[in-house]
């Protein structure tokens, strides 16, 4: 039987070795136990697989849309950017509790998941450059197989599947890390790691009871394994990481593509509709979003009715809509970990027609947020501060020209954010790069200027208690811009058409 995880020929891979197949010592042992053949999709690990969920991932997939080979890329990529005898040490996300041992759904390091593609808590990641060309050690080291924990928690992968189907050089029980890692780090001179290595109050008898021993470990002994030695030098390993995640390839595009587009039409689905709360809103979003393919929210939507448009990001979501009101809308969905982050504001009223003073002033947001997409391709060789200078601008000329009083400090009053940030596999991806870094092929943002119109005389009265914000999300291609969420229609003629087709 083949598998489709067995992608690349010694010719590709790093040091000459293939990616081995997902039925190799799995299926052996499943036979062993079982006497009798076991197909690769009866077995059972910690998530999706081509083999286990054919409607979820293509063959040779690791992880939805992206295939075993590219995250073998990455591991290399990454690799090489570090200088030679060097480790880089990644952790997964701890699972985290709500009360008790009631615990909150899971959510991977994004950096941890972006090298291995690996979705389980309690798993350590190391990519050694040994200083020949070429030459690297990736580490993975997992909860193993437990029947009695399994039947409570769910399956997991188990350590023979971080060999067999994450293609890791060298596997191991978490439990044996603290005896594992004083030697890979002895045999460094530079590590690379942003492991939080403190716990909020790591004595405490909740933290003793119910935080895993990885964490305890991390916080009380890595600290001390990493600082004993002279001839170590330790460094954050978040620069590398950002040059590798800034820029998307071809399949995390089309990720991000597939769920804008299905996060889009969730929106504008959601316009053509009346709602009577903020929390039906929500919920209709949530609803359309996972019925569009998405596997789920990318963040705690904002759904602010009238002036709770005025808190950038309101997310009680607890309030009556009132039809008189516009009502800001900040969501997006996620798939395989991508997302999508778009904002619209419309009018609650089932007509969607906009008063004289709403339109004037969603207009005024409107223009500027078209003119800095128009820009986002490589070839106007700006960045995102150049961007945002673009739009400031812009909404100073049309609030101006609506009578506002735009001296001193009135712009950064009523838009008191920044344009754009980078999107992928977080909502604010690559946390830290430069937004005065040019944008260049590949790299995808947001685009959302807007306008938060204060109770107060300085500004004029029509306008007061209109919170206006739109969103887009974009990818940078060299001549003109790839809209991600281009369904979600924002034009004040499209918004209002969308109420008279209710009628």
């Amino acid at each position: 039987m083949t598998s489709s995880l067995r992608l690349l020929s010694s010719a590709t891979r790093v040091r000459r070795r293939c990616i081995r197949p997902l039925c190799g010592s799995l299926l052996k042992t499943a036979q062993r136990q079982t006497r009798g053949l076991v197909s690769a999709a009866e077995l059972q690990f910690g998530q999706p697989l081509h083999e286990t969920h054919p409607h979820l991932l293509q063959p040779g997939e690791l992880t939805p849309g992206i295939t075993a080979l590219e995250y073998a890329q990455r591991r290399e990529r990454i690799a090489k950017a570090l200088p030679a005898n060097s480790i880089a040490i990644l952790s997964a996300s701890d699972l985290k509790y709500r009360s008790g041992v009631v615990f909150y759904e899971y959510h991977q390091d994004a950096d941890f998941f972006y090298l291995t593609g690996f979705n389980e808590p309690e798993a350590l990641a190391i990519i050694a450059n040994h200083g020949t060309e070429g030459d690297y050690t990736f580490h993975l080291y997992v909860r193993p197989k437990d029947t009695k924990a399994e039947l409570w928690e769910g399956a997991r992968s188990g350590i023979q599947a971080a060999q067999d189907v994450f293609n890791a050089d060298e596997v191991g029980d978490i439990a044996n890390i603290p005896k594992i890692l004083p030697d890979i780090i002895n045999s460094a001179r530079h590590v690379f790691t942003d492991i939080p290595t403190t716990l909020p109050d790591a004595s405490s008898k909740f933290n003793g009871q119910y935080l895993n021993g990885l964490a305890h470990w991390r916080a009380n002994s890595l600290p001390s394994l990493l600082q004993k030695s002279d001839k170590l030098t330790l460094h954050p390993l978040r620069k590398p990481m950002n040059e590798l995640r800034v820029r998307k390839s071809e399949a995390e595009i089309a990720n991000m593509r597939r769920v804008g587009k299905a996060s889009a039409l969730a929106f504008t689905e959601a316009m053509r509709n009346h709602f009577t709360t903020e929390k039906e809103l929500g919920a209709f979003l949530d609803y359309k979003f996972k019925l569009n393919g998405c596997d789920g929210t990318a963040y705690v939507p904002v759904v602010a009715g009238g002036r709770n448009a005025l808190s950038i990001h309101y997310v009680r979501n607890d309030d009556v809509l009132r039809d008189e009101n516009l009502v800001l809308v900040d969501a997006g969905g996620e798939f395989g970990g991508y997302i999508a982050d778009i904002t619209r504001t419309f009018p609650v009223d089932a007509s969607k027609k906009f008063t004289k003073a709403q339109s004037d002033l969603y207009a005024a947001v409107l223009e500027p947020q078209k003119k800095v997409v128009d820009l986002c391709h490589s070839n106007a060789n700006l960045c995102l501060d150049d961007l945002h200078r673009v739009a400031e601008s812009s909404l100073r000329d049309n609030l101006k020209a609506l009578g506002f009083d735009m001296s001193n400090d009135a712009i950064s009053v009523l838009f008191p954010h920044h344009v754009g940030h980078h999107i992928g596999l977080d909502v604010h991806d690559a946390p830290g790069f430069s937004r005065r870094e040019k944008l260049v092929s590949g790299m995808c943002v947001t685009v959302e200027p807007g306008v938060y119109v204060p109770d107060d005389k300085r500004w004029p009265k029509h306008f007061r208690n209109i919170g206006i914000r739109i969103e887009d999300s974009v990818c940078i291609q060299e001549e003109h811009p790839m809209v991600l969420t281009a369904e979600a229609v924002k034009e004040i003629d499209d918004i209002e058409a969308l109420g008279q087709s209710m009628t």
